[in-house]
């Protein structure tokens, strides 16, 4: 998989994907026990594409690094990478990426009747209300993490 950069803003790096070579890899189908493991298991392995399996929409889809740790408690670290998917429709609960005022941020998203907010996952942040005087676009949904451990 190939990554591009396409922007760097104080929150996020975004980048575009080249996606027409497959990224196949080793894949144990059975699963990975996070219990006791057992001699006798017979691991089958195969391999999955990964662009099949994180990018469902190759036009719409882009990555991007978070950086920060205001949505910590929802499992976004510092350094962790974003699957960004620009064609699904925002959901109130769904994190996303948003662009307010000029910067990108990623957030939670929470609809109310008459306002939306920006929600943190980390209490040493404070909610964004997004009123008619801020330039605001929702630019994609958030439909993987991927890790470094």
């Amino acid at each position: 998989m190939k990554m591009l950069r396409i922007g760097t803003h104080a929150h996020l790096d975004i980048y575009s994907v080249e996606t027409e070579i497959p990224v196949y890899r080793p894949y144990v189908e059975t699963g990975i026990k996070a219990g006791f493991p057992s001699p006798a298991d017979d691991f089958h392995y195969m391999s999955i594409d990964l662009n099949k399996e994180l990018i469902k929409n190759k036009e719409a889809t882009f990555f991007a690094r978070v950086k920060g740790d205001s949505m910590r408690d929802a499992g976004l670290d510092d350094g962790d990478l974003l699957v960004i998917d620009r064609s699904l429709e925002p959901q109130n609960g769904k994190i996303a990426v948003c662009f307010v005022d000029g910067e990108f941020t990623v957030k939670r998203i929470k609809i109310d009747k008459d306002a939306v907010w920006l929600m943190p996952e980390n209490e040493n942040y404070a909610p964004i209300k997004v009123t008619g005087e801020n330039e605001f676009i929702i630019w994609g949904i958030v439909t993987a993490v991927i890790k470094k451990l």
